[in-house]
Protein backbone atom coordinates (compact mmCIF):
# COMPACT_ATOMS: atom_id res chain seq x y z
CA UNK A 1 0.00 0.00 0.00
CA UNK A 2 2.05 3.40 -1.55
CA UNK A 3 -0.26 5.57 1.30
CA UNK A 4 1.08 3.50 4.08
CA UNK A 5 4.65 3.46 2.75
CA UNK A 6 4.79 7.25 2.53
CA UNK A 7 3.81 7.22 5.67
CA UNK A 8 6.50 5.03 7.09
CA UNK A 9 8.93 6.98 5.19
CA UNK A 10 8.19 10.25 6.95
CA UNK A 11 8.49 8.17 10.17
CA UNK A 12 12.32 6.84 9.14
CA UNK A 13 14.62 9.18 9.92
CA UNK A 14 16.85 9.15 6.73
CA UNK A 15 15.31 7.56 3.55
CA UNK A 16 18.08 6.43 0.83
CA UNK A 17 17.41 6.82 -2.87
CA UNK A 18 18.51 3.01 -3.87
CA UNK A 19 19.43 4.07 -7.68
CA UNK A 20 22.89 4.84 -9.35
CA UNK A 21 24.49 3.29 -6.58
CA UNK A 22 28.02 3.98 -8.82
CA UNK A 23 27.42 7.82 -7.61
CA UNK A 24 28.18 9.98 -5.03
CA UNK A 25 25.68 11.38 -2.59
CA UNK A 26 24.95 15.13 -3.79
CA UNK A 27 24.11 17.84 -1.11
CA UNK A 28 20.50 19.29 -2.14
CA UNK A 29 22.18 23.07 -2.34
CA UNK A 30 24.53 21.78 -5.37
CA UNK A 31 21.32 20.16 -7.03
CA UNK A 32 19.36 23.46 -6.79
CA UNK A 33 22.02 25.36 -7.95
CA UNK A 34 22.97 23.31 -11.12
CA UNK A 35 21.16 23.23 -14.75
CA UNK A 36 18.77 20.47 -15.77
CA UNK A 37 19.31 17.61 -16.92
CA UNK A 38 21.73 16.27 -14.38
CA UNK A 39 22.39 12.68 -12.60
CA UNK A 40 22.21 12.50 -9.20
CA UNK A 41 22.12 9.99 -5.71
CA UNK A 42 20.81 11.62 -2.92
CA UNK A 43 20.77 11.13 0.81
CA UNK A 44 17.62 12.94 2.57
CA UNK A 45 14.65 13.12 4.14
CA UNK A 46 11.36 13.13 3.23
CA UNK A 47 9.13 15.93 4.93
CA UNK A 48 6.08 15.99 3.08
CA UNK A 49 4.11 14.70 0.25
CA UNK A 50 1.10 15.60 -1.70
CA UNK A 51 -1.73 15.07 -2.12
CA UNK A 52 -2.14 13.69 1.12
CA UNK A 53 -5.31 10.98 0.25
CA UNK A 54 -3.61 8.53 -2.21
CA UNK A 55 -6.35 8.87 -4.29
CA UNK A 56 -6.46 12.38 -5.53
CA UNK A 57 -3.24 11.53 -6.76
CA UNK A 58 -4.95 10.17 -10.34
CA UNK A 59 -5.55 13.03 -12.35
CA UNK A 60 -6.35 13.11 -16.61
CA UNK A 61 -3.91 14.42 -18.95
CA UNK A 62 -4.41 15.65 -22.43
CA UNK A 63 -0.95 15.36 -24.24
CA UNK A 64 -2.10 17.98 -27.40
CA UNK A 65 -2.48 20.81 -24.55
CA UNK A 66 -0.45 19.35 -21.61
CA UNK A 67 -3.93 20.32 -19.27
CA UNK A 68 -4.31 18.46 -16.26
CA UNK A 69 -8.24 17.75 -14.80
CA UNK A 70 -9.73 15.90 -12.02
CA UNK A 71 -11.19 12.76 -12.25
CA UNK A 72 -14.73 13.82 -12.63
CA UNK A 73 -17.02 12.26 -9.40
CA UNK A 74 -19.61 9.70 -10.38
CA UNK A 75 -22.53 12.12 -9.55
CA UNK A 76 -21.28 14.32 -12.49
CA UNK A 77 -21.96 11.69 -15.17
CA UNK A 78 -25.08 10.87 -13.48
CA UNK A 79 -26.73 14.27 -13.48
CA UNK A 80 -25.35 14.37 -16.95
CA UNK A 81 -27.44 11.24 -17.76
CA UNK A 82 -30.20 12.49 -16.33
CA UNK A 83 -30.59 15.89 -18.33
CA UNK A 84 -30.19 13.51 -21.10
CA UNK A 85 -33.24 11.34 -20.21
CA UNK A 86 -35.15 14.30 -20.82
CA UNK A 87 -34.66 13.74 -24.59
CA UNK A 88 -37.14 11.07 -25.99
CA UNK A 89 -34.95 8.82 -28.29
CA UNK A 90 -35.42 9.66 -31.87
CA UNK A 91 -37.79 6.31 -33.62
CA UNK A 92 -36.37 7.45 -37.38
CA UNK A 93 -32.41 6.72 -36.06
CA UNK A 94 -33.55 3.40 -35.02
CA UNK A 95 -32.21 0.03 -37.12
CA UNK A 96 -29.64 1.51 -39.01
CA UNK A 97 -27.68 -0.29 -41.65
CA UNK A 98 -25.03 -0.74 -39.38
CA UNK A 99 -27.15 -0.57 -36.14
CA UNK A 100 -29.69 -2.69 -34.43
CA UNK A 101 -32.07 -0.91 -31.69
CA UNK A 102 -34.11 -2.28 -28.99
CA UNK A 103 -36.22 0.20 -26.65
CA UNK A 104 -38.97 0.20 -24.18
CA UNK A 105 -40.39 2.19 -21.14
CA UNK A 106 -39.29 2.51 -17.90
CA UNK A 107 -42.77 0.80 -15.43
CA UNK A 108 -41.06 3.58 -12.78
CA UNK A 109 -42.72 6.74 -11.74
CA UNK A 110 -40.74 8.95 -14.42
CA UNK A 111 -41.69 6.20 -17.30
CA UNK A 112 -38.00 6.99 -18.93
CA UNK A 113 -37.71 5.93 -22.73
CA UNK A 114 -34.50 3.95 -23.23
CA UNK A 115 -33.18 2.92 -26.54
CA UNK A 116 -30.03 0.61 -26.87
CA UNK A 117 -28.51 0.48 -30.52
CA UNK A 118 -26.35 -2.75 -31.07
CA UNK A 119 -23.69 -2.03 -33.88
CA UNK A 120 -23.46 -4.80 -36.01
CA UNK A 121 -20.36 -6.41 -38.49
CA UNK A 122 -21.47 -7.94 -41.84
CA UNK A 123 -25.12 -7.31 -40.76
CA UNK A 124 -24.85 -9.83 -37.87
CA UNK A 125 -24.76 -8.86 -34.46
CA UNK A 126 -21.37 -9.64 -32.76
CA UNK A 127 -21.14 -11.98 -29.39
CA UNK A 128 -21.60 -9.86 -26.13
CA UNK A 129 -18.15 -9.59 -25.54
CA UNK A 130 -17.08 -8.30 -29.03
CA UNK A 131 -19.99 -5.59 -29.18
CA UNK A 132 -20.16 -2.28 -29.21
CA UNK A 133 -23.33 -0.86 -28.05
CA UNK A 134 -24.79 2.83 -27.37
CA UNK A 135 -27.34 3.88 -24.86
CA UNK A 136 -30.47 6.23 -24.69
CA UNK A 137 -32.07 7.21 -21.54
CA UNK A 138 -29.76 5.07 -18.99
CA UNK A 139 -29.27 5.68 -15.87
CA UNK A 140 -25.49 4.89 -13.91
CA UNK A 141 -26.91 1.74 -12.44
CA UNK A 142 -28.02 0.60 -16.09
CA UNK A 143 -25.07 1.74 -17.82
CA UNK A 144 -22.66 -0.31 -15.08
CA UNK A 145 -24.52 -3.60 -15.78
CA UNK A 146 -24.16 -3.33 -19.82
CA UNK A 147 -20.22 -2.73 -19.50
CA UNK A 148 -20.04 -5.57 -17.60
CA UNK A 149 -21.17 -7.95 -20.17
CA UNK A 150 -20.68 -6.24 -23.32
CA UNK A 151 -17.23 -5.26 -24.66
CA UNK A 152 -17.83 -1.21 -24.68
CA UNK A 153 -20.74 1.19 -24.14
CA UNK A 154 -20.86 4.45 -25.64
CA UNK A 155 -23.60 7.18 -23.65
CA UNK A 156 -25.33 8.86 -26.63
CA UNK A 157 -28.42 11.11 -26.90
CA UNK A 158 -30.71 11.86 -30.04
CA UNK A 159 -30.93 15.03 -32.60
CA UNK A 160 -33.13 15.81 -35.22
CA UNK A 161 -30.54 13.81 -38.05
CA UNK A 162 -28.37 11.63 -35.63
CA UNK A 163 -27.31 10.41 -32.55
CA UNK A 164 -24.46 12.63 -30.46
CA UNK A 165 -22.08 12.16 -27.70
CA UNK A 166 -23.18 14.00 -24.36
CA UNK A 167 -21.28 16.74 -22.88
CA UNK A 168 -17.69 15.58 -22.70
CA UNK A 169 -17.75 16.41 -19.01
CA UNK A 170 -19.19 12.70 -19.34
CA UNK A 171 -17.11 9.80 -20.25
CA UNK A 172 -17.65 9.36 -23.96
CA UNK A 173 -17.03 5.75 -23.67
CA UNK A 174 -16.91 2.49 -21.09
CA UNK A 175 -15.02 -0.69 -21.11
CA UNK A 176 -15.27 -2.60 -17.94
CA UNK A 177 -14.90 -0.34 -15.15
CA UNK A 178 -12.97 2.17 -17.06
CA UNK A 179 -14.45 5.29 -17.84
CA UNK A 180 -12.65 7.06 -21.20
CA UNK A 181 -12.75 10.83 -21.12
CA UNK A 182 -11.99 13.52 -23.47
CA UNK A 183 -10.62 16.84 -23.65
CA UNK A 184 -13.04 19.61 -24.09
CA UNK A 185 -10.39 21.69 -25.30
CA UNK A 186 -8.87 19.75 -28.30
CA UNK A 187 -11.63 17.19 -29.44
CA UNK A 188 -14.24 18.31 -32.45
CA UNK A 189 -16.50 15.59 -31.90
CA UNK A 190 -17.47 13.99 -35.18
CA UNK A 191 -20.58 12.26 -35.84
CA UNK A 192 -21.93 8.86 -34.56
CA UNK A 193 -21.82 7.45 -37.48
CA UNK A 194 -18.46 7.78 -38.14
CA UNK A 195 -18.03 4.57 -35.88
CA UNK A 196 -19.49 2.28 -39.07
CA UNK A 197 -15.94 2.21 -40.72
CA UNK A 198 -14.87 0.39 -37.21
CA UNK A 199 -17.70 -1.90 -37.64
CA UNK A 200 -17.01 -2.48 -41.35
CA UNK A 201 -13.44 -3.81 -40.20
CA UNK A 202 -12.52 -7.37 -41.12
CA UNK A 203 -12.36 -7.78 -37.04
CA UNK A 204 -13.40 -4.43 -35.09
CA UNK A 205 -11.56 -4.65 -32.30
CA UNK A 206 -13.22 -1.54 -30.43
CA UNK A 207 -9.92 -0.23 -28.97
CA UNK A 208 -11.01 3.20 -27.34
CA UNK A 209 -7.86 4.93 -28.64
CA UNK A 210 -9.55 4.03 -32.04
CA UNK A 211 -13.19 4.74 -31.32
CA UNK A 212 -11.55 8.49 -29.91
CA UNK A 213 -10.01 9.12 -33.37
CA UNK A 214 -12.66 8.21 -35.79
CA UNK A 215 -15.23 10.14 -33.09
CA UNK A 216 -13.01 13.41 -33.47
CA UNK A 217 -12.04 13.37 -29.63
CA UNK A 218 -8.58 13.66 -28.35
CA UNK A 219 -8.38 10.98 -25.84
CA UNK A 220 -7.72 11.96 -21.97
CA UNK A 221 -5.09 9.42 -20.17
CA UNK A 222 -4.77 8.82 -16.60
CA UNK A 223 -1.79 9.96 -14.95
CA UNK A 224 -0.33 9.51 -11.35
CA UNK A 225 1.16 12.86 -9.53
CA UNK A 226 2.47 13.06 -6.17
CA UNK A 227 5.14 15.71 -5.16
CA UNK A 228 7.76 15.16 -2.44
CA UNK A 229 9.45 17.25 -0.46
CA UNK A 230 12.72 15.96 0.39
CA UNK A 231 15.45 17.43 2.81
CA UNK A 232 18.80 17.33 3.97
CA UNK A 233 21.21 20.14 6.03
CA UNK A 234 22.29 21.99 2.86
CA UNK A 235 18.71 23.17 2.14
CA UNK A 236 15.14 21.33 0.46
CA UNK A 237 14.14 19.69 -3.19
CA UNK A 238 10.66 19.24 -4.50
CA UNK A 239 10.32 16.24 -6.74
CA UNK A 240 7.63 15.37 -8.58
CA UNK A 241 6.13 12.19 -9.71
CA UNK A 242 4.49 11.55 -13.05
CA UNK A 243 3.64 8.70 -14.52
CA UNK A 244 1.00 6.78 -16.73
Amino acid sequence: DLELDLQRCQQLSVTVLTDHQDLSNTELKTITNSTAPQQYRIRAKLRTYKPQKLHQSVKLHCSKCNSLQEVPYGDDFDFILRGSANTAPNPELHNTSWYESVTWTTQDEKQREIAIHFVKHDEMLQHPEDTLLMIEGGTLKEIWKLTKKFKCVIPVRSTEDDLELLDLSAPFLLQGNVKYYGCKQCSTPKPIKNLSSIAAEQQPSWEPTEIAQVLGIELLQYVFIMKFTLVDETGALNAYLFDY
